[in-house]
């Protein structure tokens, strides 16, 4: 006989507390005679982690067992629900393990010749852009990732990497196989061919103006912003200062502006959603720390919660902690929207119906 587990405590978003049982991986509210009493404290529903990059770390792609650390790093504090952004490691061996974080692929990244990380992605002239944007749809689970910009050695700065034409060949192609599209969006100049293409996501997005905001709450163009990530700014700027003075003065305009670019969007009604980075520059298992970030940046505890949690898995097309959804979700010990920091240590982490993570 199956057991039945029960769990206790006001639950999010609503905050209502009440009793929550979990009967073959799955939600119920309706009382269970015999239940096991689990957890009692905060229930969330399981956190999202909107930039993830399973299998990769600075030299390209990891070995299974990296792969496996990275991914019950993620697990264990709660983050059950990756949103790739791009690996050059075969991953789908993840989604066949149901005690790890479930995984939705962008394939591999798609660059420009010796215009990315080496050793991150299929590099590709703009002819090539589509065919491989539908390749990597079709190998997917219905995102594909492209780099938008990076530094032009010959011009000394941040520079699209394709032509306008490219971009929106490859999106078109993309959409034909029916996968959305997201990609990496530094600076300003790449922005108003993707989103006049129809892109369906941006990745950090520090280059934005306001008319762009607009353009992308009027869509429902999400922003995934990665805080820390571009708090690395000032030092990649310093990197580049000597070689290159141009691309390091815009590295420090981006930053300086990071947070006027953050709220205009979240002002706008633009879908914000949390991600980390892990595996790119980001490390895994720290989401709170994100979480953290953007609530110092000035988005409410509801908000950025919401943005980490069941909104994101809304967006991603996950049920939260409703009636028949499938039992994904945290406990902790005190209530997040007073202090973010107890996403660090949740006292229980459930996933698919089983306690994989408990604390004391």
């Amino acid at each position: 006989m199956t057991s039945v587990l029960r769990f206790h405590g006001p639950v999010l978003p609503d905050g209502e507390t009440r009793d929550l049982y979990v009967v073959d991986g799955r939600v119920t509210f309706e009382p269970q005679a015999g239940a096991q009493t689990v957890a009692q404290g905060w229930l969330v529903p399981g956190l999202v982690d909107a930039h993830n990059h399973l299998g990769l770390e600075d030299g390209g792609a990891v070995d299974e067992q990296q792969t496996l650390d990275q991914a019950l790093a993620d697990r264990d504090t709660g983050a059950l629900l990756l949103r790739d952004c791009g690996s050059p490691a075969d991953t789908r061996w993840v989604q066949e393990r149901d005690d790890l974080p479930r995984l939705i692929r962008a394939g591999r990244h798609l660059a420009r010749t010796r215009r990315y990380i080496r050793g991150y992605a299929h590099e590709v002239e703009p002819a090539d852009l589509p065919s491989y944007a539908a390749q990597e749809a079709r190998r997917g689970d219905g995102w594909v990732k492209l780099v938008g910009d990076w530094i032009s050695r010959e011009d000394g700065d941040l520079m699209p990497s394709f032509p306008v034409e490219a971009f929106a060949a490859a999106i078109e192609a993309a959409h034909a196989e029916g996968a959305k599209v997201t990609a990496h969006c530094f600076g300003h100049d790449v922005l108003q061919g993707l989103l006049d293409a129809g892109i369906d996501c941006l990745e950090h997005g520090t280059g934005l103006d306001l008319d762009q905001v607009e353009q992308m709450a009027a869509r429902g163009v999400a922003l995934v912003p990665t805080v820390l990530q571009t708090d690395k700014f000032p030092g990649f700027a310093d990197a580049g200062r000597e070689k290159f003075p141009t691309y390091a003065a815009t590295m420090t305009d981006l930053h300086a502006r990071r947070r006027e670019v953050l709220m205009a969007a979240h002002e706008a009604g633009v879908p914000l959603y949390v991600g980390s980075d892990g595996g790119g520059t980001g490390r895994h298992g720290y989401l709170w720390e994100e979480v953290r970030a953007m609530h110092e940046m000035g988005i409410g505890a509801h908000e950025v919660l919401a943005a980490a949690s069941w909104d994101a898995r809304r967006w991603l097309g996950f049920d939260g902690l409703v009636e028949g959804a499938e039992a994904d979700f945290v406990v902790l010990d005190r209530d997040p929207r007073e202090d973010l920091t107890v996403l660090a240590e949740p006292h229980c982490v459930v996933l698919r119906g089983q306690v994989v993570t408990a604390r004391g």
